[in-house]
């Protein structure tokens, strides 16, 4: 991975390289960002940046053998721990071809991805991490660079695992460095946070989301009307662009006005539609309906400047913010979001839809 490889976020790619160029490089960093930022991706960037063998002023070369080595994620100064269903079994090390592909397939993937990609329902970082690394760690580096340590979703860490590794945390061996790459801190614990020195990672830029999409082949209009949906999160922006139906406003629009009269006869045979998408089809239109709903409040509440739509989802916008009681709509969006969590965990996706339709039905009058 390259810093020229990601959109956007000059002066968090300047602020890294000047921490290698003036050898202030911190033993223990945490790249804190929200799902879909570029924080596994600049941590990436980083490392073969630290390690690169001829790396020019703002970039690793991306030739010599260590950047080929480590863009294939097999470099063997590297460590890889990552969620797994724990056990002494099915450490991290068992995973690594499914995490290379998984990894360099799209660097900006979450946790729930990840689930899926080795078909887990739940995954932690189990204490047996943590012995297998100090172990390594006691182990000469094998080509004379910097052995890097990545833990991808260091939230993840059971308290065993993270009392485990705080000495070595604090004090490594030397020209070891630990990359800790996090999307929610205030589920790290305070004794893994006060050993790291914090990198907050950005969302992107609408802008810097808008001309990636359009490099990638979408139009102008439909990269902007992503960029707005995606809201800085460039794993979303994926996931909308590549979604089969670009008719996703039409959809929801129709589902919304099947709730808003209560018309049980179309809102079933939707359900079954719904239930044949793929769960991220589904937690886009969940989501989606969020950003809508967001939209509403602020028409009806006076604010259409703040509005960051056009076209037919301003048009419904403002149509229905006439008739929509925003009075409920912090509990419409529990709902919505409790929909998403249940998708994600796999519930039947007509049961969940049928339900947050009725309720729906009920609140947006």
């Amino acid at each position: 991975m390259r810093f020229s490889q990601i959109i956007g976020l000059e002066e968090q790619k300047s602020t890294l390289i000047q921490s290698v160029q003036k050898n202030h490089v911190a033993h223990a960093q945490l790249f804190h960002g929200s799902e879909g930022s570029a924080n596994l991706a600049l941590a990436l960037a980083f490392g073969s940046f630290l390690n690169c063998e001829n790396p020019s002023e703002n970039d690793s070369c991306g030739e010599c053998s260590s950047c080929l080595k480590t863009d294939k994620l097999i470099h063997p100064d590297v460590t890889f721990i990552f969620p797994t269903a724990g056990g002494k079994k099915v450490l991290s090390e068992n995973f690594l071809a499914e995490w290379r592909d998984f990894v360099i397939t799209n660097p900006y993937q979450d946790y729930s991805a990840w689930l899926e990609k080795i078909s887990i329902k739940q995954g932690n970082i189990p204490v047996e991490e943590a012995r297998k690394l100090i172990g390594n760690l006691s182990l000469k580096s094998y080509e004379g660079g910097y052995k890097l340590i990545y833990v991808w979703l260091p939230e993840y860490l059971s308290i065993a695992t993270a009392n485990a590794i705080l000495k070595v945390l604090e004090e490594p061996p030397e020209k070891t460095i630990f990359l800790l790459v996090c999307n929610d801190a205030q589920n790290l614990l305070t004794t893994i946070l006060s050993r790291t020195q914090r990198f907050a990672v950005p969302k992107f830029k609408d802008e810097d989301i808008v001309q990636y999409l359009i490099e990638q082949a979408n139009s102008e209009d439909r990269a902007k009307e992503i960029a707005r949906l995606a809201e800085g999160n460039l794993l979303k922006a994926f996931e909308i662009s590549n979604a089969k139906s670009d008719n996703m406003h039409e959809w929801f629009a129709n589902w919304m006005r099947y709730c808003y009269a209560f018309n049980v006869l179309e809102l079933v045979p939707m359900a079954d539609d719904f239930d044949a998408m793929t769960k991220e089809q589904e937690k886009q239109i969940l989501e989606y309906g969020l950003t809508i709903f967001r939209e509403i409040f602020l028409t009806a509440s006076g604010n259409p400047n703040m509005v960051r739509l056009e076209a037919k989802p301003l048009e419904f916008v403002n149509k229905f913010s006439k008739v929509f009681n925003v009075n409920n709509l912090s509990q419409i969006s529990q709902l919505v979001d409790e929909s998403i969590f249940h998708i994600d965990r796999n519930v039947r996706a007509k049961i969940v839809f049928l339900d947050l339709s009725l309720q729906l039905a009920r609140l947006i009058k």
